[in-house]
């Protein structure tokens, strides 16, 4: 009956299997559809990586809107510590968005396809409209429109407009984002800096670019494989025939299908942990 209950389980551990003969590296997962990266996700990957032996070569296949930076930086980090000097690649079947872009830029390299998509970094942060009712915005927008107005009330000291924009920006406010957008570009300068980009120079150009809300005109907007090398990314190309690419497909597919929007599945060839 256990056998029974848990076959599906049972058939993806199978394939990660065979994934891992053809490239002779372990394969960890951590699959969600919608939810947020946060900080208990931690706690699962400690156990995902606790049988690793220090100094493997490690592949994560990563599917995940984003979520809490500080979260997303904590776990490449420790899986990056599991492989030490071994490689590590991050494999993204459909999508790495926001701060799981931030996970990907901690792999040697990201191994992309067509149908894969990496998303810029700057950070969302949730504020009251005029209503009090709660929205999403990207902070580098809200900070930018700050200085829009600032600027121009240094020009005209009586622009109607410019004041009453002002008048509804909390300095505070205003002094977080910043700290957060500045944040946000460290973690992917010091990332990119550890393993796929040795120039520092190079990293911060790219982190910049990821960063730039005039470059992706919306926070989901795809960077797809050709864009992410063109800004400079390590990237490993697998064309959707490839029969590797059609095993990571398939375990994504079973996973995510598994997953069902509800729970987050890290996932290795001994351990499932879904958490909702």
């Amino acid at each position: 009956m256990f056998e029974a209950m848990n076959a599906n389980r049972y058939a993806r551990q199978s394939l990660i299997r065979e994934i891992e003969k053809v490239t002779s590296t372990t394969l960890i997962c951590y699959v969600v559809a919608d939810l947020q990266i946060e900080r208990t996700d931690v706690v699962a990957m400690v156990d995902l990586l606790h049988n690793i032996t220090p100094g493997t070569p490690i592949d994560l296949l990563l599917n995940s809107p984003g979520g809490d930076i500080d979260a997303a930086e904590k776990l490449i980090l420790l899986i990056r510590k599991r492989a030490g000097s071994a490689p590590v690649r991050v494999i993204v079947p459909d999508y790495a968005k926001s701060a799981a872009t931030l996970i990907a830029l901690g792999a040697n390299t990201i191994v992309m396809s067509d149908t894969s998509e990496l998303g810029a970094i700057d950070p969302q942060v949730d504020l009251a409209d005029s209503n009090g009712h709660l929205q999403t915005l990207s902070a580098q927008s809200y900070l930018d429109a700050f200085h829009l107005h600032a600027d121009r009330l240094k020009e005209d000291p009586n622009d109607p407009v410019a004041r009453l924009m002002l008048s509804k920006m909390e300095p505070a406010t205003v002094r977080k984002l910043e700290r957060m957008t500045k944040r946000s570009r460290s973690i992917a300068e010091a990332l990119l800096g550890q393993s796929m980009i040795k120039d520092t120079d190079q990293a911060a150009e790219i982190a910049k670019n990821l960063s730039d809300t005039d470059k992706w005109h919306s926070h989901g907007q795809m960077i797809s494989h050709e864009t992410a090398r063109g800004l400079g990314l390590d990237i490993t190309y697998l064309a959707p025939h490839d029969d590797l690419w059609a095993r990571y497909w398939r375990l994504f597919s079973l996973q995510l299908w598994s997953a069902n929007g509800k729970v987050k599945l890290f996932e290795s060839d001994w351990a499932s942990i879904p958490i909702s």
